[in-house]
């Protein structure tokens, strides 16, 4: 990997963390405008890129958030990479709707349905309004930047 997409990466992550500092109310304070630059990466610089972007910027999001659950965030950063880059996947073959569709469902009830099970179906409930709602708000953040960054990559 060069210097220069390596710095592109590391961009991308600052900007996760920034992102991060933007939380919605909720029962966990790790839910906020993380994850809108990893879509953008995942367009930009490549699927795996975006996908370590997602991962990372999780995990940064989560500590300034307090890692209210704790190493389980974990798992949370693997699923991120995971929709990320369905959503690269997805976009880069011409399917924008379908992606986008796919990464607020998938960010909005999927990641979240091992917490019914690992804490209780009710903290599930109580989540899963929240993280669809910051799953639809990055979702649409990424479409409005991707269009105009994309002549510059």
């Amino acid at each position: 990997m060069n210097t220069k997409k390596l710095t592109i990466i590391a961009l991308f992550i600052a900007l996760s963390a920034v992102g991060g500092f933007i939380k919605l109310p909720s029962a966990v304070g790790s839910i906020a405008l993380d994850i809108f630059p990893a879509l953008i990466a995942v367009t930009v610089i490549g699927n795996k890129s975006g996908a370590l972007v997602g991962g990372l910027g999780h995990v940064i999001s989560a500590q300034l958030g307090g890692l209210p659950l704790g190493p389980l965030h974990l798992m949370i950063a693997v699923e991120m990479a995971l929709l990320v880059l369905l959503f690269g996947l997805l976009y880069q073959s011409g399917r924008q709707i379908l992606a986008s569709i796919l990464f607020v469902l998938g960010n909005g009830l999927l990641a979240a349905l091992p917490f019914a099970f690992i804490i209780s179906f009710s903290f599930y409930i109580a989540i899963a309004p929240m993280l669809l709602l910051a799953a639809l708000i990055n979702t649409i953040l990424a479409l409005l930047i991707i269009s105009k960054l994309k002549p510059f990559f």
